[in-house]
């Protein structure tokens, strides 16, 4: 800030004041300079103050011990409904995160795969890859079975053998060390038959399966030593490390499918696959086939269900765990955040989550350099959540599910009610969520501990995806953000000006950065406005950036790499918050790209891999246009940018697949697929008893009638306007 304010009085009013009748060109460089660097000053401030947050918080948490946490949940009777969208994806990678959810130890656990792949494919490969995967829940709880009936068989006998006269009570340490020996021989049987093809299955051995199995051998070490000291153990915590068994290994899956049932929104985005599926919780449906297929009809408390008819019973749960499809989550993610917001003075928390990390060992450096923003992202909100500014990530969250209740919005689509909680009208659907609920009272907060991790795109096609839906809404949601603003006023609630910047710079930091990374770059800026005191600072920025990074076990030169990665994807950046604009201007809704999640490479539309080529070719023109007229400031800066773009270009792009990408690109353009032949409708006169579609007569009565009255409407309203 003092940088800043001594560049301010240094430089921009004394070239101002000595050059008074310098003219507009001069006048409007130096004002949209000043500009520029004030936004990406700001920017760095904010940097700096979550970070200093979350050195705050992280010298202040305290790990609640494990013996608290079997208390707690010893006698719990609240459940958890563990939800993960998916769509397109390799069966090998949901495999992955369903275990992780299915080997949570929680009392109470169902997990639910919402699939939203077309049920009925044409394409044979996709057709058996949907098949695999809606197997996944099956196969995960017919794996489960064996050691679930045996803890549960062990914790019933130990409960019998109280209510007889005890026995040695060395006996029964005996008979806990054997159950705990089985429970981890069969999770490091299961890791050492796992297939690692890469840094993520690796992951998921060590860290999820193995590092329960750890967990387990280091409660035997204890019971061992405690046999040998001949130490007392209270009957009431040996049930407790029953009960830790039972809580593992049982759990109840289900594969569900909202594109089966007409009665459900299928809207493309995930935010409407979690709503169609929470919309069900708490109520018993019938199953009821129609003219448009199978639809859910909610059955009456006080009415029994259709015997005739497909029952189908959705269970209510106190919380709901949204989970990614590529995320992995360690073995007490659960139990630790929900006795988080169980807790004395969390009471109106609506959800809690630990940011994701990074899988480590990314054998790409576009993925670990991708890795290193995303480590970075979660000391950030870490830091946001001790200002009260905390966004929620969707990537993982534990949601009260009361909460989502309080801002569900209710629309009819035809005959048939959709319940929304979650936001689809923008891209970015947990941002506008998270204003959802603080404009209802509830608070978000990021629990501070490593527990989640995802995967990040492994290539530059799939990044463009995924970065590019990320810039776009931010801008949308302002206008929110500033109602709730409002609305705490109006109610005398306190407000932080420093929640107010973070959360503004949250939202809108892509579109402020991108654009002034524009003009620091397409225009020939007047030398007298460069000073070294713009990069003093910047430097504060760079070197807590750089420190960061090499706590999260990542390289301090990584800021160089990140500062070129960020070059490359500025076309991407561009394009999302461009895409916000165009939804402000016209109200359409953008639709949901999901990030490819596949083995293979995914091209890049060709306009994001020539347009990095395009930097790095105009940086070098500005370095031969300035050092003629002697502007080496501009030569510097240039000069770095087209190095450090170039080395981005060749390190995550690649220049055999930009050659690939771009001539894709051209052959998609000049390929025109061709129009489906309409097949005109027969009157229903001119068919025969036995051709008329009778269920869709009855069903949906005299639809070209409707279409002929809109079209009658549309006419009129056409002449009208002519």
């Amino acid at each position: 800030m003092a940088a800043w304010v001594t560049y301010l009085i240094s430089t921009i009013l004394k070239e101002l004041a000595d050059n008074p009748n310098a003219g507009f060109r001069f006048q409007f460089e130096t004002i949209s300079y000043l500009v520029v660097v004030t936004f990406l000053t700001f920017s760095a401030l904010m940097y700096l103050l979550a970070r200093q947050g979350a050195l705050y918080r992280f010298r202040d948490h305290s790990r609640v011990p494990r013996g608290e946490l079997d208390r707690h949940f010893a006698e719990y009777s609240e459940g958890i409904t563990v939800l993960v969208p998916s769509y397109a994806e390799e069966p090998q990678v949901v495999r992955a995160t369903l275990w992780s959810a299915a080997l949570q130890e929680f009392p109470d656990l169902k997990v639910v795969l919402l699939l939203d792949d077309p049920p009925h494919p044409a394409d044979p490969g996709d057709r058996a890859r949907l098949d695999t995967t809606r197997a996944l829940t099956a196969e995960i709880s017919a794996a489960l079975s064996a050691p679930a009936a045996r803890v549960n068989t062990a914790l019933a006998e130990y409960r019998r053998r109280q209510k007889t006269p005890a026995g040695p009570e060395g006996r029964e340490l005996e008979l806990l060390v054997s159950e705990y020996e089985a429970a981890a021989q069969w999770l490091e049987a299961m890791a050492s038959a796992e297939k690692v093809e890469d840094h993520v299955d690796e992951f998921f051995v060590d860290l999820v399966l193995m590092g329960l199995a750890r967990e387990l051998r280091l409660v035997l070490l204890g019971l061992n030593a405690a046999s040998v000291q001949q130490a007392s153990l209270p009957l009431s915590r040996i049930e407790e490390l029953y009960l830790r068994l039972t809580w593992i290994f049982n759990v109840s899956t289900e594969t569900f499918e909202r594109k089966k049932y007409a009665s459900l929104s299928h809207e493309a985005n995930k935010a409407m696959n979690l709503n169609a599926y929470i919309s069900l919780m708490g109520h018993t449906w019938n199953k009821e086939t129609t003219a448009d297929g199978v639809v859910l009809r909610k059955v009456a408390a006080d009415v029994a269900p259709d015997e005739q008819g497909q029952v189908m019973a959705v269970r209510d749960t106190t919380y709901v765990l949204t989970l990614d499809a590529d995320s992995l989550l360690l073995r007490d993610y659960c139990l630790r955040l929900v006795y988080f917001l169980e807790s004395a003075g969390n009471e109106r928390v609506a959800v809690t989550q630990t940011p994701y990390s990074s899988f480590r060992g990314a054998p790409t450096r576009i993925e670990r350099v991708a890795g290193a923003t995303t480590d970075l992202q979660h000391i950030l909100h870490q830091g946001m959540s001790y200002y009260g500014a905390t966004f929620w990530v969707g990537a993982n969250a534990v949601i009260r599910k009361r909460a989502l209740e309080d801002i569900v919005e209710v629309e009819t689509n035809g005959a048939f009610e959709i319940r929304t909680y979650i936001q689809d009208r923008t891209v970015i659907e947990d941002t506008e969520s998270s204003i959802d609920l603080g404009q209802h009272g509830w608070t978000l907060v990021n629990y501070p501990e490593r527990l989640s991790y995802s995967a990040t795109p492994p290539d530059f096609g799939s990044l463009v995806v995924q970065r590019r839906r990320w810039a776009n809404g931010g801008l949308l949601i302002l206008p929110k953000l500033w109602a709730q603003l409002l609305q705490h006023r109006s109610d005398r609630r306190k407000i932080l000006f420093r929640e107010v910047l973070l959360r503004v710079n949250y939202m809108a930091s892509i579109a402020w950065a991108s654009f002034g990374l524009v003009f620091l770059l397409a225009y020939p800026y007047d030398s007298r406005l460069l000073s070294p005191i713009v990069f003093l600072a910047a430097l504060p920025y760079f070197l807590a950036m750089g420190s960061d990074l090499r706590d999260c076990g990542h390289r301090f030169s990584d800021i160089f790499r990140i500062y070129g990665f960020n070059l490359v994807l500025l076309p991407v950046n561009l394009a999302g918050v461009l895409k916000s604009l165009q939804q402000a201007v016209t109200g359409d809704k953008i639709p949901f790209a999901r990030t490819p999640k596949v083995k293979d490479r995914t091209a890049a539309p060709a306009i994001y891999v020539l347009t990095p080529y395009a930097i790095v070719a105009f940086s070098l023109l500005t370095v031969w246009r300035d050092a003629q007229v002697g502007n080496w400031g501009n030569v510097a800066f240039a000069s770095l940018n087209a190095v450090l773009a170039a080395g981005a270009i060749r390190a995550y792009i690649g220049v055999f697949n930009s050659a690939v990408d771009v001539f894709l690109g051209m052959v998609n353009w000049l390929y025109v697929s061709p129009r489906p032949k309409k097949v005109k409708e027969s009157p229903v006169i001119a068919k025969t008893a036995e051709e008329v579609d009778w269920e869709t007569i009855l069903y949906h009565g005299d639809r070209r009638l409707n279409r002929d009255l809109r079209g009658s409407a549309d006419r009129r309203r056409r002449i009208a306007i002519r």
